[in-house]
């Protein structure tokens, strides 16, 4: 006999699987969850991001009943415009240079503010990003590139406060259960999961499975398989444990694979950071200011627009543009005007940062080229133009004749102390997944359902190709979180 059986069986315990699992507990009794990570490090990436959420809303006034608190004359002061669905789409077409499938892309943008309304009534609770993701202009604090909203906490409360709404509801989360297979019925149907445990191997049946248990990101070997070559060599952002197994069980019994395999969403990291996620400083070794500075390779020369657009819209694929660079290995340049910007992040203890009065006595504690790095410097300051600066707008300062430009908020780099930040690539998940229609179910080779098989967050492809906004990821983890709970929940009480 097996030990366990359920109704709806979930595989992973992050965001997406969590609120699948939330979504089959209102419609089932029996619903389980199995985590291959120890109970000390679950939480899937999830756990390591800043909680951010994109989502739709008509203003400030749409947010305040999902906000856990909310200071109203720090409010009076803030210019949060309207985000749209219509803002939303336009988004996700642009930055996947049209290529996301367009209905699952409808379903993220059309059920992401109802999605957060739920979670909030699942506990999750919700601030303003008031800290990163604002800037003040003229005595207004204006948010900016649609990130608005994040949990109380970052990932870390975001996880906790799944884990308590799953345990208030009587959900089983097991830890240490590494799937490798699945367990199949008659006419194909996804009866369970075969795991490895602590215990020996474990055949685990239910009525239904939902996968969510994220990319294969932490695996070198498919990493260099899929993304190509130095992929290897990437550090991870997030869980060492997501190495893929769920999604290639899923291949190997048919699934359609879907999506941009040869994608992932990389962002530029601290050079010192470890090879994984960090659970204490979690994305506090993320670099992402570089759009108020400029940024090097070793060959002391420029070689990427650092604003070409909001960090929410090009830092997902700004640690490919590094990785691309000798040795892997970058520079972020700022002087005292772009150091009064920086994210809070780059202020943390053991933060790579040098510091110098002259570019030339900055190369040379960088170990670049000095005569190569202040020529750069010259020729991007030369190259600055005379508009306006406004860091919450594309405002069009740009630097134009050198090669690459900088579109926006290119002010010279001329007043010292000049400071730099090492940085190499760290890969958060994997685009490639399977393919899921709707209703979150997995689909074949033939665009047909897997009876008993759903699917939700980074395992799913088909969403994000080349780039992504800011938020979308937990965003699109809940809504088909959502989904495939609900679904899995459907089937399980049709064969029940």
């Amino acid at each position: 006999m097996n030990d366990f059986e359920y109704d709806v069986l979930v595989v992973g315990a992050g965001n997406a699987a969590f609120s699948a699992a939330h979504a089959a507990r209102e419609e089932v009794a029996r619903v389980g969850v199995l985590e291959k990570a120890p109970a000390a490090e679950l939480g899937g990436n999830s756990y390591f991001t800043l909680g951010s959420f994109r989502a739709t809303y008509g203003g400030l006034d749409d947010l305040r009943p999902l906000l856990d608190e909310l200071d109203e004359r720090e409010a009076a002061s803030y210019d949060l415009d309207p985000y749209p669905a219509e803002s939303f789409a336009a988004d996700m077409l642009r930055l996947t240079r049209g290529r996301t499938d367009p209905t699952l892309m409808r379903i993220l943008v059309e059920n992401s503010f109802s999605t957060l309304q739920w979670l909030r009534r699942h506990g999750i609770r919700f601030k303003l990003q008031s800290d990163n993701q604002v800037f003040e202009v003229d005595g207004r604090k204006k948010f900016w590139g649609g990130g608005t909203i994040a949990t109380v906490g970052g990932g870390i409360g975001l996880i906790e406060q799944h884990l308590n709404a799953a345990k208030s509801t009587g959900i089983d989360v097991r830890t240490e259960h590494q799937m490798t297979g699945f367990l199949i019925g008659p006419g194909g149907a996804v009866e369970g999961v075969v795991c490895r445990t602590p215990q020996g191997e474990r055949q685990i049946r239910a009525r239904a499975v939902v996968l969510a248990a994220g990319g294969f990101e932490a695996d070198a070997r498919l990493r260099a398989t899929y993304l190509g070559p130095g992929w290897d060599t990437a550090k991870v952002r997030g869980s060492r444990y997501n190495t893929g197994e769920a999604l290639m069980s899923a291949l190997d019994i048919g699934a359609q694979a879907y999506g941009n395999w040869s994608g992932a969403h990389a962002v530029a990291w601290d050079i010192n950071a470890g090879q994984y996620g960090n659970r204490v400083l979690t994305n506090k070794l993320q670099r992402h200011s570089y759009p108020f500075g400029i940024t090097v390779n070793v060959e002391g020369s420029r070689f990427v627009d650092e604003g070409a657009d909001f960090r929410n819209y090009t830092y997902a694929k700004m640690g490919a543009a590094i990785l691309r660079q000798t040795g892997g290995l970058a520079y972020q340049i700022f002087d005292q005007r772009g150091a009064g910007l920086l994210r809070t992040d780059y202020g943390h203890d053991g933060a790579s940062r040098v510091e110098a009065a002259t570019i030339r006595e900055l190369a040379e504690l960088l170990d670049l080229n000095a005569d190569r790095l202040e020529r750069t410097v010259a020729a991007y300051n030369a190259a600055v133009g005379d508009r306006p600066f406004n860091p919450t707008i594309l405002d069009g300062l740009a630097a134009t004749g050198i090669e690459p430009p900088k579109s926006n908020w290119a002010q010279p780099i001329d007043q010292p102390p000049f400071i730099a930040y090492p940085v190499g690539c760290a890969i958060t998940f994997t685009y490639g997944g399977v393919r899921v229609d709707a209703d979150a179910r997995v689909l074949d080779q033939g665009d047909q359902p897997i009876p008993g098989l759903h699917a939700a967050g980074e395992v799913v492809g088909g969403l994000f190709y080349d780039n992504y906004p800011g938020g979308s990821g937990l965003m699109s983890g809940a809504v088909f979180g959502y989904r495939a709970g609900k679904s899995a929940a459907r089937h399980s009480r049709d064969r029940g």
